[in-house]
């Protein structure tokens, strides 16, 4: 939900290509997120054989307070840290983060 937030519209293959999630994985966490009306897919009017997902209404409201748990958690979390300390962890997470793709795509 969170890459068509940002992205906008796209299609079940490119949101596996641009998140990094299995076709298969995607096209069942979609069935989920349809059935509970957080997302919608459309033929491509373009390309019959393609499914267009856009995020709901109630998608949107469903990230925004899944959003609002994960800011109270990482809160918890960092709560010990100053804030030089926090920007340090985050920049080496971001690192290792980075490092991980890199190493998984080669």
């Amino acid at each position: 939900m969170a890459a068509l937030d940002e992205w906008g519209p796209a299609s079940q293959a490119d949101l596996g290509r641009g998140t990094g999630i299995d076709r298969s994985d995607v096209t069942a966490a979609l069935a989920e997120l349809e059935s509970r009306r957080l997302v919608e897919r459309s033929v491509d009017p373009e390309h019959r054989r393609r499914n267009i997902v856009t995020i709901t209404p109630a998608g949107v409201q469903q990230l925004l307070e899944l959003d609002n748990v994960i800011d109270g958690i990482q809160e918890q979390v960092l709560k010990p840290l100053t804030n030089a300390q926090r920007r340090q962890f985050i920049a080496l997470m971001v690192k290792l983060l980075a490092a991980e793709d890199e190493s998984s795509m080669g």
